[in-house]
C-alpha cells in the first residue's frame, strides 16, 4: 500500500510528526543495533537497548540480561552498556570498582580498545549500510534505461492522445537520429535543439516495422516530482501538472520555464498548469536555493522546487545485485561528500547558513517525502540515515566521533584521558550539540 493514501486520515501537524518519528525512529534502531550488535560480539554486554528517552512506555528483558524497550520521547535512542552510568556512556566509577577482571572485560570501559572502537564505530557504519540497502533497492526495482529508448507509460498532457504507443523504439524525432540514452551530454545536446513545439514526430520501431508517429515535445514542463517545502509543494502542484503558459506565454519545454524563473531573480510568475483534463492558475516566487557544482562548490539559482523529466516513463532494464549495491554505495558517498562540502561552504560564508535545516524542517520534509509515495519516504530515509550517520562521525564529545577521537588519544599515548577530563569535554560537547540544534530550529523558524 501506497502510505500516501492515509495523509487524509491525520492533520497536517499530526501528519508531519507521525512520518518524522517513523523515519528517525528506524534510523535510530539501526544505528542503536549496530552498537549493539557489535559490542556483543565483542564481549561487552549491554543493560538496556532503548528506542526514544523518558518514561518507559514497554519493555522486556530478554535471555542475556538486557532490557529492550520502547521510550516516549521519539527523539533518539541508546545502548546502556556494562559500567556506563548513564546513556550517554559515561563510566560508573562505584559499579565498576566492585567487579573483578572477568567481569570488567564485558564493559565498555573495561573492555580493549579494539573492542570499544569497533562498538562505537558500528552505529554510524550500520546506518550507511542501511543506506546503500535502501539505495540498491530502489535501483533494482525501478531498473535503468538501457541504450535504446523504449516507450513506457505516455503521461496525461494537454495536446493528447498521440499516435507514440507503450514499446515503441525510439530511433528519431524530428528526422534526426536519437543518441544512445545512456549518454547524458549527448543526450542533452539532442533534447536542446528539438523544435520548441507539440506534437513532434517520432520515427520509431514497432514490431517489425520503422513508422513515423506523433508525440509530445520531449522534455515537456512536466513535474515529475517536487523539492520538500518548496514553493511549488506549498502551492499544492503535484506531480503529473503541465504547465501550458508562464506571465501568459505559451510554453512547451521545461527549458522555457526554467529560463523565466531562473531569470527574474525571485519576481513571482503566474503559471497556467493542465490537470487531469482542466487548467488550474498559480502564483509562485521563487526561492534563493545554494546548489553544488562540478567544481565541488556551490552556486546560487532561483527555484520553484520542480524536477522534471521526459513525457513517458522510459522502459528499464533489471539491474544486477552487484550493480545495484556499486550504484547504492556511490550514492551514499555522493550524499555524504555533499554534506560536507555544504558544511565547509556554510561555516566559511560561501552559502547562505539556511541552508542547515532542524527537527522542524526535517519533520516537513519527512511529511512531504511521504506524501509523495512510498518510495519517495524509503528514499528519503536512506538520506537521511547516510546524514546521521556523518553527523555521528564528527569529533564532537557526547557523538560517536569524539569518542573515537578520545581512543585515538588512548592508542597514541598509551592511556586514556583522565575522568575529569571526559567530564569536562562531554559537557563542551553536550552544549556544542544543543547549540547546533537550536541553530537549526533557528534557521527552521525563521528563514525563508
Amino acid at each position: 500500500m501506497d502510505i500516501s493514501t492515509l495523509i487524509p486520515s491525520f492533520g497536517n501537524g499530526a501528519f508531519t510528526v507521525l512520518w518524522f518519528v517513523v523515519a528517525l525512529s528506524i534510523i535510530v534502531a539501526i544505528h542503536e543495533y549496530g552498537h549493539y550488535i557489535v559490542g556483543r560480539w565483542c564481549g561487552i554486554g549491554a543493560d538496556v537497548f532503548s528506542i526514544g528517552f523518558g518514561p518507559v512506555l514497554w519493555s522486556r528483558v530478554d535471555k542475556r540480561g538486557t532490557r529492550w524497550q520502547i521510550a516516549a520521547i521519539p527523539m533518539g535512542g541508546f545502548v546502556k552498556f556494562k559500567g556506563d552510568a548513564n546513556a550517554a556512556s559515561g563510566k560508573d566509577g562505584a559499579a565498576m570498582a566492585a567487579m573483578d577482571e572477568s567481569e570488567l572485560r564485558h564493559t565498555m570501559h573495561g573492555a580493549p580498545l579494539w573492542a570499544r572502537s569497533a562498538t562505537v564505530a558500528a552505529g554510524p557504519v550500520f546506518n550507511f549500510i542501511l543506506s546503500i540497502l535502501i539505495f540498491s533497492a530502489v535501483m533494482m526495482t525501478n531498473g535503468q534505461v538501457g541504450e535504446k529508448l523504449i516507450v513506457g507509460e505516455v503521461w496525461d498532457m494537454p495536446n493528447a492522445p498521440y499516435e507514440l504507443r507503450e514499446g515503441d523504439v525510439v530511433q528519431a524525432i524530428e528526422g534526426t537520429a536519437l543518441p544512445s540514452f545512456d549518454d547524458p551530454e549527448a543526450f542533452d545536446a539532442f533534447s536542446t535543439d528539438l523544435p520548441k513545439a507539440d506534437p513532434l514526430t517520432y520515427t520509431v520501431q514497432r514490431g517489425g516495422d520503422v513508422i513515423d508517429v506523433t508525440g509530445p515535445y520531449l522534455y515537456p514542463a512536466l513535474v515529475k516530482s517536487l523539492a520538500p517545502r518548496s514553493a511549488a509543494y506549498n502551492a499544492g502542484l503535484e506531480a503529473g501538472d503541465v504547465f501550458t503558459a508562464i506571465d501568459g506565454q505559451p510554453i512547451v519545454a521545461f527549458s522555457q520555464l526554467k529560463d523565466v524563473v531562473e531569470g527574474g531573480e525571485g519576481k513571482t510568475v503566474a503559471l497556467t498548469v493542465y490537470r487531469d483534463g482542466e487548467t488550474q492558475q498559480f502564483d509562485l516566487t521563487p526561492r534563493r536555493v545554494d546548489e553544488p557544482n562540478n567544481e565541488g562548490g556551490f552556486v546560487t539559482n532561483w527555484r520553484i522546487g520542480i524536477l522534471g523529466g521526459i513525457a513517458f516513463e522510459p522502459a528499464t532494464e533489471t539491474l544486477g545485485f552487484g550493480e545495484a549495491v556499486h550504484a547504492g554505495a556511490r550514492q551514499t558517498l555522493r550524499i555524504m561528500e555533499g554534506s560536507l562540502s555544504g558544511l565547509y561552504h556554510i561555516v566559511t560564508g560561501g552559502i547562505s547558513s539556511c541552508n542547515l535545516s532542524g527537527p522542524v524542517g526535517i519533520a516537513q520534509t519527512s511529511a512531504a517525502m511521504a506524501s509523495q509515495g512510498t518510495e519517495n519516504f524509503i528514499w528519503f530515509i536512506a538520506v537521511l540515515s547516510t546524514a546521521i550517520g556523518l553527523l555521528n562521525l564528527f569529533p564532537i564529545p557526547m557523538l560517536d566521533g569524539g569518542h573515537l577521537m578520545f581512543y585515538s588519544y588512548e592508542a597514541v599515548t598509551g592511556r586514556a584521558p583522565s575522568d575529569r577530563v571526559l567530564q569536562v569535554l562531554m559537557t563542551i560537547g553536550l552544549v556544542v550539540v544543543l547549540g547546533m540544534m537550536l541553530f537549526g530550529l533557528t534557521n527552521d523558524l525563521f528563514c525563508p
